[in-house]
């Protein structure tokens, strides 16, 4: 990995600039884009089940083809290049390395991504590896899924198998991606694979995903030369009462012990916060959940903590008997995945939306970057994520003009360097995503990409947006 130790950051030189050393980069997830759903010895995961389960997914869409980028890598990495990036953040397929979730690797599967790197670390650009981005194998998820404890023990075993292929050429390893969407979307709200709804079921995989983390960072510091670094990728939901009453501060309160605590308190504080406990206990027995040990594993130190961040989470608590509104922008579910506050109302921050409707304030990002600064001091932050969707086609002269998506990143990259400046050690920014993408359960009806991919011919055209972040990268510092 390009070193972004503390030595190698200098502070900004203007207004618009980045610290020397800021690691600029892009991302995509493995079921979004690679395609080859059956090729090399791959089974399905939990995405190709619930993705071919009529009415799950928008259009019926599927993953089987994505974006092709098992087959068209090479030219993808041509692209990043041209773009100027500097390091690629990619996840691994589960089912792709080891099909069962047990036993070895299938080499074809683990050769497709030394492939990969090879081809990244030769155009230049550092390889940034997540383990899990959601694609769970289905024999796991067939045996109890994330709410069974043996599945943390799989991962570890898994994280082995990865490290030991990859150590040699990758130097950052992400443990989880977004655990809170894992645990609460998919056994929840069920508008994530595996499509559950089961609010205990929902707890125990929220604390065996951080039980998994901590074994694999465990296995990583074992497997991988000390010179590598290990993180953990977190939705931070940025949560804003909606009025300053008593009731809209208690809402805040909930959803922030649910949505970011139940992760943050073990990662990084060693033990799970008693509000939590409290908002819970009638759905879990905590105290036979966590087992001796448990939460030392989980505390482990990190290398870096990467932030997810697209749109504040403002919240009320409406008076009882009232309705309880959910613009919460994790999908529409008769299940709320606020597993023991679902009376909690959600409100989006304004009508300034993308085509996700998700509200577009960057002030949250700056807000969240200097906040879990001054709260975990010593660790440093990347932006591992952050983008938006917004109905892109293609013109007649076959170019993709996105000005609202150039908006977007400059605000977001601006509350960025605001956060540097105001003391937040942030080490860099990922943007999501490289290409347009199957989006989860809106299969491929929204576009985040900063390339625009032509589904029937794959073909890739950059769009407006690709070309102004590549100014950004080249001169390391926002256009004036």
């Amino acid at each position: 990995m390009t070193a972004v130790r503390p030595e190698t950051i200098a502070e900004p030189a203007s207004d618009t600039s980045f610290p020397t050393g800021f690691v600029w980069g892009a991302a995509t997830a493995a079921y979004q884009v690679e395609g080859a759903a059956t090729e090399d010895g791959r089974t399905p995961s939990i995405w190709d089940t619930f993705s071919h389960t009529p009415g799950k997914v928008r259009n019926g869409d599927t993953g089987d083809i994505a974006a092709d980028h098992y087959h068209r890598y090479r030219d993808d990495v041509a692209l990043m290049k041209d773009l100027g990036l500097k390091a690629y953040r990619f996840s691994i397929s589960w089912p792709r390395v080891q099909p069962t979730g047990r036993g070895p690797a299938v080499e074809r599967g683990l050769d497709f991504y030394r492939r990969l790197t090879d081809a990244l670390l030769e155009a230049g650009i550092t390889p940034v590896a997540t383990l899990y981005h959601w694609d769970l194998p289905q024999e796991l998820e067939d045996a109890g899924g994330w709410p069974h404890r043996d599945t943390a023990h799989r991962f570890a075993d898994y994280a082995a198998l990865a490290a030991r292929a990859l150590g040699d050429r990758v130097g950052m390893w992400t443990t989880l991606n977004e655990p809170w969407c894992s645990a609460f979307l998919g056994y929840g709200s069920g508008v994530h694979a595996p499509g559950r709804t089961d609010p205990a079921a929902t707890l125990r995989a929220a604390h065996h995903l951080n039980l998994a983390h901590g074994e694999a960072v465990g296995v990583l510091r074992t497997a991988l030369p000390s010179s590598a670094q290990v993180s953990i990728t977190l939705n931070l939901h940025q949560v804003r009462p909606l009025t300053g009453s008593p009731e809209d501060a208690e809402a805040a309160r909930r959803i922030d012990a649910v949505g970011n605590r139940i992760f943050t308190g073990p990662l990084l504080d060693g033990a799970y916060p008693e509000d939590l406990l409290r908002d819970t206990a009638h759905l879990v027995d905590w105290d036979e959940l966590v087992r001796a040990g448990d939460l030392a594993e989980i505390s482990r130190p990190l290398d870096v903590l990467g932030v997810n961040y697209y749109a504040p989470t403002v919240v009320s608590l409406p008076a009882d008997g009232a309705a309880s509104t959910r613009n919460d922008g994790h999908g529409a579910s008769d299940h709320s995945p606020w597993t023991g506050s679902e009376q909690v109302a959600f409100h989006l921050a304004n009508d300034d939306l993308t085509a996700m409707n998700w509200a577009i304030d960057a002030s949250g990002l700056h807000t969240l970057l200097t906040e879990m600064s001054a709260r975990h001091p010593g660790l440093p932050l990347m932006v591992t994520e952050n983008g938006a969707a917004f109905d892109d086609y293609v013109s007649p002269e076959g170019r993709v003009e996105d000005p609202q998506r150039i908006a977007y990143l400059r605000s977001h990259l601006d509350a960025v360097r605001r956060a540097i400046a105001d003391g937040a050690d942030v080490r860099g920014y990922f943007l999501w995503s490289l290409l347009d993408n199957f989006e989860w359960s809106y299969g491929y009806s929204k576009r985040f990409g900063a390339v625009y991919v032509d589904y029937p011919t794959q073909r890739r055209i950059p769009k407006a947006s690709a070309r102004w972040y590549a100014e950004v990268i080249r001169n390391n510092a926002l256009p004036a």
